[in-house]
């Protein structure tokens, strides 16, 4: 079987009638990327393509999931509950919450997204993802235009930008069908990251498009995103392809579910990514309510979520040559000691410090993120070979790593939700976020021995295999 390129589009020639299961011109039916002479001759640049489009779409979905993140700064009272230049008043706990809960929506739908892919296929469920984030767009501009709707009402507006974080989990198992074990780490890496620094593109030019005109016009900050999530899904209906490997039937999924190792990551992906997340979320109206910088949240708040999106694919490029686990190891120590320099710096009230601090978690999340997901399919090809190795046993368990994949990055996104609720507890029972601060350096740790025991020890078969 091969497959040939016609107007830009693969159809399956030469197949047995039994095997050509589907007959449109975006499904490949024939997919080898394990196979050099395949992967060289045919299936790298079809892979490259589908990335590029995928992380386009990743992208926008990331900037409106967390496009509440930053609207919120211009919407929250000053430190004598004087109202924002928006008309808003939000108390520092009521912003916490409106960034919280697009998090933990978008963690649930993840699930879902993740089952979506073997239903649908990775590129229909790519344009479907991508149209139904005019949706959170449309609905923000209505709601911070009417400053008197109940707060309970703009609560559950915000959660429908939770779309935009299940893109995510599709994405990235759609993705991780299209290329070889040993390049996966690197194009997971470049996928994520592309999305995740969308999170930091959209805290960059929303603060500067709301006021283009004069004043604050916090609307445009939803209707600004519209065409692009229109462009996102138009690109995917054009450019990508559904891969019938993909399509499967979710038994694999499930059977991902009966792996310890699915809830082992799962934890450790909530210390990384539920990190990045969480921090991302949280970053800018921590600026405004505790030191109360809302110009330093709305100029310079982004360089975090761009700096930890930057060292994603860095992270799953080192774990390719040293190993995710090793990696991982080294992300959890960075973010236990990053946590227990920003405690000190509240504690002295030094804000600098404060931001170079969260500067250097970010990095630490964006690595550990990276390292995180390199981990998922080595450890799932290590159980294949454990089974025989034989070529149908290897495609079983890259269906069962893409399920795996999807239900790890739904639980461990879960850390975004919590992140800024923490924040919010500790701020409204103590005045300050020092426990939550302290909370996170003992959580840090905590998950440093837990990848050391599960995943760099000698004694177990997945440290010996250098996962």
């Amino acid at each position: 079987m091969t497959i040939t390129e016609n107007d830009s589009m693969q159809v399956l020639v030469g197949a047995p009638p039994a095997e050509q299961t589907h007959k449109g011109k975006r499904w490949i039916d024939d997919w080898r990327p394990e196979d050099p002479d395949f992967w060289s001759g045919t299936g790298k640049p079809i892979a490259r393509r589908n990335l590029i489009f995928s992380i386009f779409a990743e992208h926008i979905g990331f900037s409106v999931w967390l496009l509440w993140s930053i609207v919120v700064v211009q919407m929250t009272a000053g430190p004598d509950g004087a109202a924002a230049a928006s008309g808003w008043a939000l108390s520092a706990t009521e912003a916490l919450w409106l960034v919280a809960v697009p998090s933990g929506v978008g963690a649930f739908l993840r699930l879902p997204y993740t089952f979506a892919v073997p239903v649908f296929g990775g590129r229909n469920w790519t344009v479907i993802s991508a149209l139904l984030l005019v949706v959170p767009c449309l609905l923000l501009a209505w709601a911070v235009s009417n400053p008197g709707i109940p707060f309970g009402l703009l609560l559950l507006i915000a959660a429908t930008a939770g779309f935009g974080g299940g893109n995510f989990a599709s994405s990235m198992a759609n993705i991780s069908f299209f290329y070889p074990e040993k390049e996966k780490g690197w194009a997971l890496g470049l996928n994520a990251a592309g999305g995740n620094i969308g999170v930091a593109v959209v805290q960059k030019v929303i603060p500067v498009v709301v006021t283009v005109g004069g004043g604050v016009a916090l609307s445009l900050a939803g209707l600004f995103y519209v065409p692009f999530a229109v462009a996102a899904a138009v690109c995917a209906f054009l450019f990508m392809d559904n891969l019938t490997e993909a399509r499967a039937d979710v038994k694999p999924v499930w059977e991902s579910l009966r792996h310890a190792d699915t809830w082992i990551m799962s934890l450790l992906y909530i210390g990384t990514f539920g990190s990045f997340i969480g921090y991302s979320a949280a970053f800018p109206t921590l600026l405004k309510t505790v030191f109360d910088r809302g110009d330093i949240a709305l100029a310079w708040a982004f360089l975090g979520a761009g700096i930890g999106s930057i060292a994603r694919p860095f992270g799953g490029w080192l774990s390719d040559r040293i190993g995710g686990a090793r990696i991982t190891f080294v992300s959890f120590a960075m973010l236990a000691f990053g946590a227990a320099v920003s405690l000190w710096s509240v504690q002295t009230a030094n804000l600098a410090l404060f931001f170079v601090s969260f500067m250097f978690l970010f990095v630490a999340t964006g690595i550990g993120n990276g390292s995180t997901y390199r981990m998922i399919s080595k450890i799932f090809r290590i159980k294949g070979e454990d089974a025989g190795g034989a070529p149908e046993t290897m495609v079983h368990m890259r269906r069962q790593a893409a399920g795996a994949l999807g239900i790890i990055s739904s639980v461990g996104a879960f850390g975004g939700f919590v992140v800024p609720l923490a924040y919010a507890w500790s701020k409204s029972q103590f005045g300050n976020i020092e426990p939550a601060l302290q909370f996170y350096v003992g959580f840090f740790i905590l998950l440093l021995g837990v990848t050391w025991f599960c995943y760099l020890r000698k004694s177990t078969r997945m440290g010996r295999a250098g996962v």
